[in-house]
Parts: C-alpha cells; structure tokens; sequence
C-alpha cells in the first residue's frame, strides 16, 4: 500500500544533482512512496540566504513553499536534500512554534496571496525510509544484490544534524554514529565497509567558493575510503556528492594521490537491487564512472 508525500524537490536535484532525484523517483514507488511535487516551488535559500538576506527573508522562501504545499494536501513535505531539509525543516518549526514569527512571515507572503499556518510536517527521505517504509520493505524489492560490492557509507554533516535525533525529525539515528546508511547498504546486498568518516564534513558551499580550504577534508575522506577497499562511495547528500566526484582531480593535484573512486547516491544503489537497468538508476550522470556498480544492473 502506497503513501502518499508531498515532494520539494530543491534546486540541486534539478541540475547537478538530477541523478539524485531520478534514481529516487525510480526506487520510490517500490516502497510505497508516492510523490506529489509541489508546483511552482522556489529555492529555499540555502546559505546564501543567510549570508545576504537574513533569517526572516529566508524563512520566507521556505513559507511559500510550505503554502504551496499546504494548498496541495496535508500531506507531509517530502525533500531528498539536506541543506532543503535543513531550511525547510527549521523554518517550519520556528513558524509552528512562535506566533510573532508567523505573523511576520505571513506579512511576506501576503504579497504574492498567500498564507501559511504551520501545519505541515517536514521530513527527510531518508527518514521516511527508516520510519515508514522499514529495511524489510527494502530488502522484499531486492532481485539483484549487490553481492561484492564494497561501499563506504558517507552520511555527511547535514542529513543527520540538527534535527535527526529529534521527535520531529524523526528520531531515525544518532548524530555521530549513523546506523541507517549502512542498513541501506547492507540491505542492497552490497557490504558496508567501516567507516569512521561517514559524518565528516566536506567543506560544503565552501568548497566552491574556496576548494583550498576544503580540499583536506575531502582527501581525509577519500583516503579512508581507499584504505578500506571500497569500490564506491555513497551518500544522501547532494553537494556532498558533488564536492568529493568534481574535487578528485583536484586533489590529486594538490596532494600527489590517484584517487578516481565513484560516489553515488543511496537511491541508485536501490535501484540497481531492485532489478533496474543503468539509465534508471541515472549512472550515466557521473563525472566519474561507477564502473563496478553500473556492470552488476540488468
């Protein structure tokens, strides 16, 4: 039986993270997960709202998705990026729970006529996995299994933090010793490497606008990454994605390394267990290859 979500895609799941959004609307129907897009979304800010707007402004952003979607259903919002889910998820709860807050965002949105009243749940894909749809349902839509496939579970500093352990994030894991992407792993059929990395920070927006403040933390991140054999990286973070693929070459500029190790999305490794062939799970999308991966889809 299917549920369905409300779905904000965001910005980089619409650009260089298409491979992100593709394989999930791949995966997700598998699982009883029924998407519904919010029409007309905006970005929600990210950083740079913060940097040249300010709280209230970026909370606005947000609110008008929230509108949106609060006229659509009150269905939960559904994202599958992190810096969406943090800024949506924040500017959510802070509408639901200060009344001078809403009134002011609400004066914002009035411009453009529209409202919004807090009731809506923001949540993560990946917690939705966890609490909703359960490892089991995962494990039930396996007919390929990764068997072989050797992977470092690299959950990032943002899926997780700040609001994870939280009631209304779900409570879904720990912030410094994350659980669930290696269930995911594990329940594709492909083996989760140790990994004391997996919540290490990649630099983030940093990255791109200064690479040589970042890049160290990358190569920490490769080099466990290489040292415990794994055929690929993988991560529900889309900028994290992003940095440690477009970076390598950089890297091994920087430091004299040969790194060229792939990473890709939890949802393409779902995809590829569930049966599906290359181009669904968007593996074509990569800067570098995930060669081993992309041989074992049908």
């Amino acid at each position: 039986m299917s549920k369905k979500y409300t779905f904000y895609p965001g910005c980089s799941s619409k650009s260089s993270s298409a491979h992100l959004e593709k394989s999930l609307r791949a995966v997700a129907p598998k699982v009883g997960i029924e998407l519904e897009e919010i029409d007309d979304w905006n970005c929600c800010g990210t950083s740079v709202g913060h940097i040249t707007a300010g709280h209230l402004p970026n909370a606005a952003l947000s609110g008008r998705n929230l509108a949106l979607a609060q006229e659509m259903s009150g269905n939960d919002v559904l994202t599958a990026c992190a810096a969406c889910y943090i800024h949506t998820h924040e500017a959510n709860e802070h509408i639901r729970e200060d009344e001078k807050f809403k009134a002011n965002v609400n004066e914002a949105l009035g411009a453009a006529g529209k409202s919004y009243d807090g009731s809506l749940h923001v949540r993560h894909v990946c917690e939705v996995l966890v609490n909703d749809v359960g490892m089991d349902a995962v494990k039930e839509q396996v007919t390929n299994p990764l068997a072989g496939l050797k992977v470092a579970g690299w959950v990032g500093c943002q899926t997780l933090r700040p609001f994870a352990h939280t009631e209304r994030g779900g409570a879904y894991d720990t912030y410094d010793q994350p659980e669930f992407l290696d269930s995911f792993i594990e329940a594709c059929g492909a083996e989760a490497v140790p990994f004391k990395n997996k919540t290490s920070c990649c630099g983030g927006s940093i990255a791109v606008i200064s690479p040589d403040k970042s890049l160290g933390l990358m190569k920490t991140i490769l080099d466990e990454a290489k040292e415990q054999g794994a055929d690929c990286v993988t991560t529900p973070c889309p900028l994290c994605q992003q940095n440690l693929e477009m970076y390598q070459p950089l890297i091994n500029q920087t430091f004299g390394t040969d790194f060229n190790i792939p990473v890709v999305f939890y949802s393409q490794l779902m995809a590829v267990a569930f049966g599906m062939k290359s181009d669904e799970a968007a593996l074509n999308q990569h800067l570098i290859p995930p060669t081993k991966l992309a041989g074992m889809a049908k």
